[in-house]
Formats: structure tokens, C-alpha cells, sequence
């Protein structure tokens, strides 16, 4: 399988943009989770990020936050994440990329748990917590390990901080496109574009621009300000939760689709 630089790049080469779906893991439940991240790669996702349940997410909006709980008040914990991705990834062409806070990772002991993941198919991490000063403790292991470990450039990075983590960021680039958590939101901040730029001019690392990205024309909003990759978090999740798990993988399925079609 392919890793998440080596996708990425492939889609930036050919003038094309990443589509990064993110789902909760265990919302409304496990088997609906493996059967979602199909639904996704089968719809158009190049990425596929997978939210670990946390207690305590201090990046999530109302809509993870809320799946999030609900996975939790079910039991729903690392080990059977990481079961659903080991059923899962050999049946897909398409990296998967954990999203975990740091707690998690250091109860666990770095390298135990960077085995772990390695071993169940996760291409890559997105750790939210991590601040760039003590990145290294992650990033040097993981690479030793071969899990790319994407760290996120908030908008009111300054340049000397934006060029530190385009340098040490592994996979992409993780542009968050406003200044909070994340959730739905009526219009994109125009600073991104200024923040893209600046970005480019500093790295030639694919760019994912996430957090509040939520319907089609956003989406290609996002592309045409120069990003490499469009990721998709509270808008999939809520349509999952809705109604049925038949009817929750039917409309992301249609979203992911319409999504991927606005990029193209």
C-alpha cells in the first residue's frame, strides 16, 4: 500500500487534490466504522482519516466531540480501532491515518504503540496535542518505525513556525483553516489563501487544509487557493450518525462522491 507521502505526491504531480475524509471510530458502532471506511475509499477518499475516541478532545467541535462520546459510552477503545483497520486496510488502496491525542500514545509507551499501529496498517498520525518543541520524541521513532506523523500549522503561525513545521511535518502538511476547533462553518476563512501561499513558498510538501470544510463548493474553494489536499471532518460525521446505519453510509457515500467530483 501506498504510504501518505507517496499518494499524496502522486496527486499533486498530476495536478490533482487530495480528498481526506475523517469519521469517528465506533460512531454509531464498530462494524458500521469498517464498513464507512470502505464506503469512503469505494467514493472517492485518497486519505481516510480515522478519529480515535478521547475524553478529553480539546480540538473537536460539537459534532466529534458528540461522536466521540457516544463511541466512548459504548467501550469503544485503541485495541478494537485497531482491529477494524486490520480487517479493513488489505481490502482498500487507500492509506489510513489515525488521528490520536497524545495521551493515548505516551500511556501506551511511544514505540509499543507505534508498533502497534504500524502492525494493524495505519500509514500515519495526526496527533493535534503535540506542539512543535516536543515533536521530536514522536517524529524521529515513527520514522524509524515508517508511520508519517503530519503535524498541523494553525493560522496564526508565525513564518519562522510555519517553515519549522513544513520542515519537520512527514506526509503533508496539516493547514488548520481557523483559528478553534473544528465543526461546521457557513464560509472559509479568507486568510487560508495567504496562509497556502506562504506555505509553498517555504516547502514543496503537499498542503491538507481541514477544520470547517463542509460542502462541495467550499471544498473547491479550498483547491482553487492552492491546497493539495481537502479534509473533511464534522459534515461526514454527522451524516453518518443520522437516522440508520444504512442510511448514514448511504449519504456519506453520496456526500464523499460529490465531494471528490467538486475537486476534480
Amino acid at each position: 500500500m501506498n504510504s501518505v507521502a507517496h499518494r499524496l505526491q502522486q496527486l499533486k504531480q498530476n495536478s490533482q487534490c487530495a480528498l481526506i475524509p475523517f469519521i469517528t471510530a465506533g460512531d454509531p458502532d464498530l462494524e458500521t466504522t469498517a464498513k464507512a471506511i470502505e464506503v469512503l475509499a469505494e467514493n472517492g477518499a485518497d486519505l481516510i482519516e480515522l478519529g480515535v475516541p478521547y475524553s478529553d478532545p480539546l480540538a473537536d467541535g460539537p459534532t466529534i466531540h458528540a461522536a466521540a462520546t457516544r463511541a466512548l459510552q459504548k467501550g469503544v477503545k485503541l485495541e478494537a480501532v485497531l482491529e477494524i483497520v486490520k480487517q479493513v486496510a488489505p481490502k482498500i488502496d487507500v492509506p489510513i491515518v489515525l488521528f490520536t491525542y497524545y495521551n493515548p500514545i505516551h500511556y501506551r509507551g511511544i514505540e509499543s504503540f507505534l508498533k502497534q499501529v504500524k502492525e494493524a496498517g495505519v500509514r500515519g498520525l495526526v496527533v493535534p496535542d503535540l506542539p512543535l518543541e516536543e515533536a521530536d520524541v514522536l517524529l524521529k521513532p515513527a520514522a524509524e518505525i515508517g508511520i508519517e506523523v503530519i503535524l498541523l500549522v494553525a493560522p496564526t503561525s508565525s513564518t519562522a513556525r510555519i517553515k519549522a513545521i513544513a520542515t519537520k511535518s512527514q506526509g503533508f502538511i496539516y493547514l488548520v483553516s481557523v483559528t478553534g476547533v473544528t465543526g461546521i462553518r457557513s464560509e472559509m476563512a479568507a486568510g487560508v489563501k495567504d496562509i497556502l501561499a506562504e506555505l509553498h513558498s517555504t516547502t514543496d510538501k503537499p498542503i491538507g487544509v481541514g477544520f470547517g470544510i463542509s460542502n462541495p463548493e467550499q471544498a473547491k474553494q479550498i483547491k482553487d487557493w492552492g491546497a493539495d489536499g481537502v479534509i473533511v471532518g464534522s459534515a461526514i460525521v454527522k451524516r453518518l450518525a443520522e437516522g440508520t446505519p444504512e442510511a448514514g453510509l448511504k449519504a456519506i457515500a453520496e456526500f464523499c462522491a460529490a465531494l471528490k467530483q467538486a475537486i476534480s
